[in-house]
């Protein structure tokens, strides 16, 4: 799969977490990475300040790290897009 920098695309990261049992928020923050994970909590924290590059790539590696399962959805769409997301590695 080729990952896409567009709006369409973030949105349709964005819906996974939305079926998900994550909460996804853009805040600022000074975070290294980007990003922040509270795992306990299940949130998703994103610098708001980032591009649109940025966010895509931040969200890619959170499904990644979370390890996120097709399975764990009832949307086909969803389940679709993270077969994708788990077949293609990311290059920077």
């Amino acid at each position: 799969m080729i990952v896409k920098y567009t709006k369409n695309f973030l949105d349709k990261l964005e819906n996974i977490f939305a079926a998900s049992e994550y909460i996804l928020r853009y805040e600022k923050g000074n975070f290294k990475s980007g990003y922040c994970v509270l795992k306990e909590n299940k949130i998703v924290i994103i610098n708001k300040y980032y591009t649109l590059d940025g966010k895509i790539n931040a969200l890619l590696d959170i499904i990644k790290e979370l390890g996120l399962k097709p399975n764990d959805f009832e949307d086909q769409k969803i389940q679709a897009l993270l077969t994708e997301l788990q077949q293609t590695e990311l290059k920077l």
